[in-house]
């Protein structure tokens, strides 16, 4: 599709242009600024299936932007590559085949140096598509996507970056100035009551949102009480030590099988030392703190806790009705710490945003109404909606600006590489 030479825009229309392109250049430019820590030989590593290599990030959110944006609509565009199509697509059925997941890592071209020069080339010719059309709905509609896409690319190329690292037996840092915050001890364990009801979820404010947030719809609630903070580390070890994972009791049957078939005795990242717990962290192996959120844990791991403290998770609809109360606000990338931080010590519930994503009991199913967008964009969320568990809250390395209560994260039951942690419900 391409457009014609648009009118001159209103004074309105052209300071959100001049808007969205500021948003374009900071989301793009972050993506970059993320990778200047890494050694050249970082760029290429995929540790297994699930995780992608950095290299595969950058040119596949740039792939986004050429393939919804430049060859539909900016006149004359000319790809940077005509294999790059095959080589970046994720899982666009619509848009063509692609090169097998497991094998990103087996590639070592394009090299580096050629990624970065495919999105400076597509920066350039989304510079022009942003001057001349971006007042036009539809564009500014795909640009917006694009931009949280590659923000959920952002966190998963931290979350992949560090079990690409974790597996190599030097335990190297992805940054070697991250600082360790000294802790405090936790907020004592409470339960905040909230009343049930009839209560409306989904996205309902102004501003983006993807399809799988809505429509809007009412749910029913029975009363229910969510724990003010997060599960610690403390806390799950004492589960540990009393035979948590040992014990069939506390674990849906799956689990059960997982825990038997891998070999779980803890999350993701802990090993022990001479006797002490260590974690491995994007700035390094680390002392395991008592007072930090636990994470790196499947949904079984969670269920599991729940059921061990006569709990359990909450759902999704409780989440959100809960955390709409609460600022936006807790410890995401921006704070730079890229590690769960314990609680602030507030009298009502914390860390509600950022830290971990928190598991909850609930399905990832369509909301009542739900219809995915039409063409291959209507494959990013609704295709997936089976075999999943949602999350809420983000995580400490979720960008700023995209998190929202209605957000809706989603994963298999035993993935453990995110940043993934609980929080108790009761009722």
């Amino acid at each position: 599709m391409t457009l014609s030479s648009p009118v001159a825009p209103s004074q309105e229309a052209t300071l959100a242009n001049h808007d969205l392109i500021s948003q374009y250049q900071a989301v793009r430019g972050l993506s970059e600024t993320l990778c200047q820590p890494l050694e050249i030989e970082d760029y290429g590593v995929q540790a297994m299936a699930d995780v992608s290599p950095p290299k595969w990030h950058l040119a596949h959110t740039t792939w986004f932007f050429e393939t919804f944006l430049l060859r539909p609509y900016l006149p004359d565009y000319l790809e940077f590559h005509p294999g790059f199509g095959y080589l970046f697509n994720s899982y666009y059925e619509a848009v063509g085949d692609r090169h097998p997941r497991p094998e990103r890592g087996l590639l070592s071209r394009p090299t580096v140096a050629e990624v970065y020069q495919y999105r400076a080339y597509v920066d350039e010719a989304m510079a022009t598509l942003l001057q001349q059309f971006s007042h036009h709905p539809a564009v500014r509609e795909l640009i917006t996507l694009g931009l949280h896409h590659e923000q959920q690319h952002q966190e998963l190329l931290l979350t992949d970056l560090k079990y690409n690292l974790a597996i190599n037996p030097l335990r190297p840092a992805y940054r070697q100035d991250i600082a360790v915050v000294e802790c405090a001890c936790p907020t004592p364990l409470e339960f905040v009551d909230f009343a049930g009801g009839l209560r409306t979820i989904g996205h309902q404010a102004q501003g983006f949102a993807f399809d799988n947030e809505s429509p809007t719809h009412k749910v029913y609630l029975q009363d229910f009480a969510l724990a003010n903070r997060l599960i610690t580390n403390g806390e799950y070890l004492e589960f540990m030590a009393d035979q948590g994972y040992q014990t069939a009791a506390h674990w849906l049957a799956e689990g059960w099988a997982m825990v038997q078939s891998e070999g779980w005795q803890a999350p993701l990242y802990w090993e022990q030392r001479d006797g002490q717990w260590w974690i491995f962290t994007l700035g390094g192996l680390q002392p395991v703190n008592l007072m930090e959120p636990v994470c790196h844990l499947s949904y079984f791991e969670a269920d599991a806790f729940a059921a061990w403290r006569g709990c359990r998770l909450p759902t999704e609809a409780e989440w959100e009705v809960a955390a709409a109360q609460f600022p936006q606000q807790g410890n995401l990338l921006e704070s730079d710490h890229l590690h769960p931080q314990p609680g602030d010590g507030t009298p009502t519930l914390q860390q509600l945003y950022g830290d971990v994503w928190e598991w909850t009991q609930s399905a990832y199913l369509p909301y009542p109404g739900f219809r995915p967008a039409p063409g291959a964009v209507g494959e990013y969320n609704g295709k997936f909606m089976c075999n999943q568990m949602v999350l809420r809250g983000g995580s400490c390395v979720t960008p700023p600006g995209h998190i929202r209560p209605s957000y809706r994260n989603f994963f298999p039951p035993s993935a453990r590489w995110q940043f993934s942690g609980l929080r108790l419900a009761k009722g």
